[in-house]
């Protein structure tokens, strides 16, 4: 269970982009405490300089500023590394459907400038971040890999994409590529900010704030909220998954399902507070109801994830505390 005791051969360099983002910036933690080296990837437009900074003195880590539309810099970053884990890209649903040109450019185009980098460079395994988005409004609970719906907003367009490319890439150039579909990451350095954040984050910070959040809808939308060590460790296993399986996208979650109401009460409460949220419109392109069936990572992948929900949050309230404690007085 767990990533701690995974082992790659001595000497193995990771490729993390995104690397000063919330899910980048964990991986590249993971792997330097298990003693690899990694180069970061990343151009600030959403990740945090500070993320870098955390790392900047590791004797194996190093960082490149650059951006993945750039073919040249793709190149560049993919020279002498053995793993690839891609995690650059724009995130949020409702951007998305304000910025489509911009999602294309940076989802589509530069996941596949760091497909075929990563060809040319001869690299191993290609690991990269999908998305729950790609299941549209196909209704049936729990989303399974081969039966999604109608996409239903540009984000998941380009998530859905990266998997056909990801596919041809595996058939015709061998590279083994495994897409993750994430659902609902949350946890440590997750940023609270900005109107496209998370709900989990914003919840915690506006709580501490002792402001009153937003609910998109009615609050009874359901997700499988993930934490991260979930996400790392589905990664890293990933990367050591038998070329037979390559060429296809796994869900990665915990398999569990929480409404979004009882999250913002369950915090409330956690944080001892007595702040009512406020009910908006509901969001254009969100999907309803989301739920994972994590057999086919169980089985490819030997994903066993053993942080459920209620763990996860405990540790990223005990983190949002301490990070924001100045609120928290």
């Amino acid at each position: 269970m767990g990533y701690e005791n995974i082992r790659f051969p001595e000497g193995t360099k990771f490729l993390v982009t995104g690397s000063a983002g919330f899910i980048g910036t964990n991986l590249v933690e993971a792997i330097l405490k298990l003693g690899y080296q990694v180069r970061g990837l990343d151009n600030f437009s959403t990740g945090k300089r500070e993320n870098v900074q955390e790392f900047i003195n590791h004797p194996n880590y190093e960082f490149m500023e650059g951006d993945i539309r750039d073919f040249e810099t793709c190149l560049k970053a993919c020279d002498g590394v053995d793993l690839v884990l891609h995690q650059a890209a724009w995130g949020s649903v409702p951007r998305s459907i304000e910025m489509p040109v911009l999602y294309d450019e940076i989802n589509i185009r530069g996941t596949l400038n760091m497909m075929e980098a990563a060809r040319q460079n001869g690299i191993k395994k290609f690991v990269y971040a999908s998305s729950s988005a790609v299941y549209g409004d196909e209704p049936t609970l729990p989303k399974q890999e081969g039966r999604e719906g109608n996409l239903l907003s540009p984000y998941a367009l380009t998530k859905k994409v990266n998997e056909e490319y990801a596919s041809l890439y595996t058939k015709f150039y061998g590279l083994d590529t495994y897409g993750l579909r994430y659902f609902n990451v949350f946890g440590k350095r997750q940023d609270p900010e900005g109107a496209y954040a998370a709900v989990i984050p914003k919840f915690i910070k506006q709580l501490l704030e002792n402001e009153s959040p937003t609910i998109n809808g009615d609050g009874k939308q359901s997700r499988d909220f993930t934490y991260i060590e979930n996400v790392i460790e589905a990664n890293l296993k990933a990367c050591l998954a038998p070329s037979e399986v390559a060429g296809q996208a796994y869900n990665v979650a915990y398999g569990g399902r929480e409404y979004l109401i009882d999250i913002y009460f369950g915090l409330v409460k956690a944080l001892n507070k007595d702040i009512q949220p406020i009910f908006g419109p509901e969001r254009k392109g969100d999907i309803k109801h989301s739920n994972a069936d994590i057999s086919k990572a169980k089985e490819m992948l030997g994903y066993e994830p053993d942080w459920s929900f209620e763990r996860g949050i405990e540790e990223a309230i005990e983190w949002y505390k301490e990070s924001l404690k100045c609120l928290a007085q």
